[in-house]
């Protein structure tokens, strides 16, 4: 292997492999734990010894040229198998150890997962987590995810994922509320109540609804109201302060729902096409799985079996 001085280019080379999957300098350097300056310095030196431009630099993108894809792609699959046989080796210890890097929708980590974090942490101190929390779809391969948590009803083929819990959603007012404007005995009389919705721009404002025991009779219900959000969080905070009436995810509602502070409306029908069927952790295919992530999403598992 040619030299640069006297360091050898295998980690030039797997520095490019890192920046052509992050596609940027920024998402590269994170990746790799480094500062941007060092990863354009890394590539500005293998770009010299090799004698030729490996990556095409614009004010607004970054990408490799065929020499750099051809190199990349080339060593891409040397470099996996090198990390899955030392993380394959380092699951041998005692242990579990190393950094995961996770995603979640702000409303379910902060409700679901970030309460699980804790005990699992207690039982495995040398694993350390890093969770984003965003309503943002992020690319796990692109950023540097190890896992995303989605409440879905559509898992990505590309993907492996790991079933956490089942979801529903629940239509719900307050008491108060519903002493005012009356309580809906059928979907059609949502029409004269105040409702308030998630914010999906450009999809209008209809509700769908099908009966709890067959799936022929769907309605489709134009409603209208002075509130929406892209939180189910914040949804939940103007339903109980009587403000209206609000669809939400069963892991939003269903305390409040037990405690009596909010009321479950139309049992008999299904709310369709609003929320996610359940709640599953997800990551991209790889033949092997660190044992540190398989003990986290089995935990997932175990504390959303309990809650």
């Amino acid at each position: 292997m040619k030299e640069h001085g006297k360091e050898p280019l295998w980690s030039h080379i797997y520095w490019l492999n890192a920046l052509s999957e992050a596609g940027s300098y920024t998402a590269a350097a994170r990746h790799l734990g480094v500062s941007k300056a060092a990863v354009s310095l890394r590539i500005a030196e293998l770009e010299q010894a090799a004698g030729v431009t490996l990556v095409s630099r614009t004010t607004r993108s970054v990408r490799l040229t065929e020499a750099g894809e051809s190199l990349a792609k080339q060593t891409r699959h040397g470099f996996e198998s090198i990390e899955q046989g030392f993380a394959s080796v380092r699951d041998l210890a005692d242990s579990p150890s190393g950094t995961l890097r996770v995603t979640a929708p702000m409303a379910l980590g902060r409700q679901k997962i970030i309460p699980t974090i804790g005990a699992f942490l207690l039982l495995h101190p040398e694993v350390r987590i890093e969770i984003e929390l965003s309503d943002h779809l992020s690319s796990l391969a692109r950023e540097g995810f190890d896992l995303a948590i989605r409440h879905t009803s559509n898992v990505p083929e590309t993907h492996v994922a790991w079933k956490l819990r089942p979801s529903r959603t629940l239509l719900v007012a307050a008491p108060a509320y519903l002493a005012r404007h009356g309580t809906p005995r059928r979907p059609e009389d949502l029409g004269g109540h105040n409702c308030l919705s998630y914010l999906r721009p450009g999809l209008p404002p209809v509700w769908v609804f099908e009966p709890s025991q067959r799936k022929r009779d769907r309605r489709s219900v134009p409603i209208h109201g002075n509130f929406c959000a892209n939180n189910s969080e914040a949804l939940r905070e103007l339903v109980l302060a009587g403000q209206g009436v609000a669809l939400l995810p069963d892991f939003s509602a269903e305390q409040d729902v037990a405690a009596g502070r909010l009321c479950h409306l139309l049992p008999g029908w299904k709310p369709a096409s609003v929320f996610g069927d359940a709640i599953y952790a997800i990551r991209p295919y790889s033949a092997y799985v660190p044992r540190a992530l398989r003990m986290f999403v089995a935990h997932l598992k175990e504390a959303m079996a309990q809650s």
